[in-house]
């Protein structure tokens, strides 16, 4: 249970980081891959059973 609301909170973070809205085009791809990393580690994790 914990995982999969994890999981949902880092996609919706990973959505908004995202270079294509107006208010982060000068941040660059840098959140987006951070916050993409962080949720691939996540999905590991929970099908590896450690969360």
């Amino acid at each position: 249970m914990l995982g999969t609301i994890l999981i949902i909170i880092l996609i919706l973070l990973l959505v908004g980081a995202l270079p294509t809205w107006p208010y982060s085009t000068g941040w660059g791809y840098y959140p987006g891959g951070g916050l993409g990393l962080i949720l691939i580690i996540v999905i590991i994790l929970v099908l590896v059973g450690r969360i």
